[in-house]
């Protein structure tokens, strides 16, 4: 089933709308250096769900981001306007992958009023994994990624980038439009990895997450980097009500690489 293009210009919104008018509301929050269109695989697994899919700030047909405008904050306003009208004021279920996931938590965290349940896909609050055992080589990693985007190469940032959390295809198997555009949105990365390292935004504040009362999923692949398995396990920890799932053989992008087995979790934790 082919997802319906939606704008509302006067809000500033762009979305895609898998719309089964009999199936359960589904508001799903993409990663960075993506679009509403990570989902296909989802809704096309699972036409018992109603899904809704946003383009973020700075992301897909969202206007170019102007390197001042708060990323995190103006992307979970979209997620916030979007779910009060899915829910029609009341709470709805949320999916959330990486970037999107931490958009999700936040967006849970400030207006639990409008979660029924949450599904988070690796959400990346690498502040989470402070204190782990993998924490030293993570932060060997990240600050190469910074050294790179500091010297102005963000061709060679987006491929040190990509072969750690992406598909797993090598940058140059990418089609040159868009490996074009990894490239120039990766300050979008770099302006929200400072904030996720240092948490910033206030998702890890003593006592918040334990205030969380609604189920949450947290579903991360069998081969991704290792920091993710070390963020679930504080999250899981924290949170009042979560279970976690592994996909064996997925690496970070399973919702694109693994849809149908995500879409069979998702529909477990939902039914």
């Amino acid at each position: 089933m082919k997802a319906e293009l939606h704008q509302d210009a006067r809000a500033g919104l762009y979305w895609r709308h898998w719309s089964r008018p009999a199936g359960r509301p589904l508001l799903a929050l993409h990663c960075s250096l993506s679009q509403g269109g990570e989902w296909a695989g989802l809704a096309g697994a699972r036409p018992d769900l109603d899904v809704t899919a946003p383009d973020l700030t700075g992301h897909g047909r969202m206007p170019v981001w102007d390197g001042g405008t708060d990323l995190h904050g103006a992307s979970t306003d979209i997620a916030r306007v979007l779910a009060e009208r899915i829910g029609q004021g009341g709470p709805t279920d949320v999916i959330g992958h990486s970037f999107g996931g931490t958009v999700a938590l936040r967006l849970a965290l400030e207006r639990p009023d409008l979660i029924r349940r949450l599904i988070l896909v690796e959400p990346v609050i690498f502040a989470a994994a402070k204190g782990s055992a993998i924490w030293p080589a993570y932060l060997a990693e990240h600050d190469t990624l910074e050294a790179l985007h500091a010297k102005g190469d963000d061709a060679a940032t987006a491929k040190r980038f990509l072969s750690v959390w992406g598909s797993g295809d090598p940058i140059e198997a990418l089609l040159p439009n868009l490996r074009a555009c990894m490239v120039q949105r990766m300050g979008l990365v770099m302006a929200l990895d400072a904030g996720l390292m240092q948490d910033a935004f206030g998702l890890l504040v003593p006592g918040r997450l334990e205030g969380l009362h609604s189920p949450v999923l947290l579903v991360q692949g069998g081969d991704s980097p290792p920091v993710v398995a070390a963020i679930h396990n504080e999250l899981a920890r924290r949170l009042p009500d979560a279970r976690q799932v592994t996909i064996p053989d997925a690496g970070h992008m399973l919702p694109v690489t693994h849809a149908s087995a995500l879409a069979r979790h998702v529909g477990e934790f939902l039914a």
